[in-house]
C-alpha cells in the first residue's frame, strides 16, 4: 500500500511539472482563456520570486521531486521517505497560499496553477499518516544528540 501511495504522489509531482512547463513555455493567450480572468493570475505580482517565474520554479523542483520519489522508490529508506514528506508539507503550505492568493486577493483562477495547488494538496493527505511519525522521529533525533 505504501509502495502504491508514493506512486500516486510522483503521477502527481509529474503533473505538476508538466503544468510547470506549460505556464513556462506557453504566452497567455496561448493558455488562457479570456473571459476566465486566468490572464490576471499569469501577470499578477505574486507570478514570479526574486524576478524569476515561479513556474521555471516549479519546473526545477517537480523534475527533482519527481526523480526523488523514482529513487525513493527503487531504493526505499527512511530517510528518503522523511525527506519527501517533508518537501510535501513545505509544497502545501506554499500551494494554500496561492489558493489564497487566487482566491481572495485576485478573485480569479489559473487553471494550471490549480492543478499544481490541488496536486500537493493531494500529495499531503495522501502521506498524512506518515507525516507523524516522520516529524517524532525528527523530533527525537534532536533529543538524542550527546554532548560531550
Amino acid at each position: 500500500m505504501k509502495k502504491i501511495r508514493y506512486f500516486i504522489i510522483l503521477v502527481l509531482f509529474l503533473l505538476s511539472l508538466i503544468s510547470s512547463i506549460i505556464l513556462s513555455t506557453k504566452s497567455a493567450s496561448e493558455i488562457c482563456n479570456a473571459s476566465n480572468g486566468c490572464e490576471i493570475v499569469y501577470y499578477s505580482q505574486y507570478n514570479s520570486l526574486f524576478g524569476i517565474s515561479n513556474s521555471y520554479y516549479g519546473i526545477i523542483i517537480f523534475g527533482f521531486l519527481s526523480l526523488f520519489t523514482i529513487y525513493y522508490l527503487t531504493n526505499p529508506s527512511f530517510n528518503k521517505k522523511i525527506f519527501l514528506n517533508l518537501s510535501i508539507l513545505a509544497g502545501s503550505l506554499v500551494a494554500l497560499f496561492f489558493l489564497y492568493v487566487q482566491s481572495f486577493i485576485l478573485n480569479t483562477f489559473c487553471r494550471y496553477c490549480l492543478v499544481i495547488d490541488i496536486s500537493m494538496i493531494l500529495a499531503l493527505l495522501l502521506i498524512l499518516p506518515e507525516l507523524k511519525e516522520s516529524l517524532s522521529h525528527i523530533k527525537g533525533k534532536k533529543n538524542t544528540i550527546e554532548y560531550s
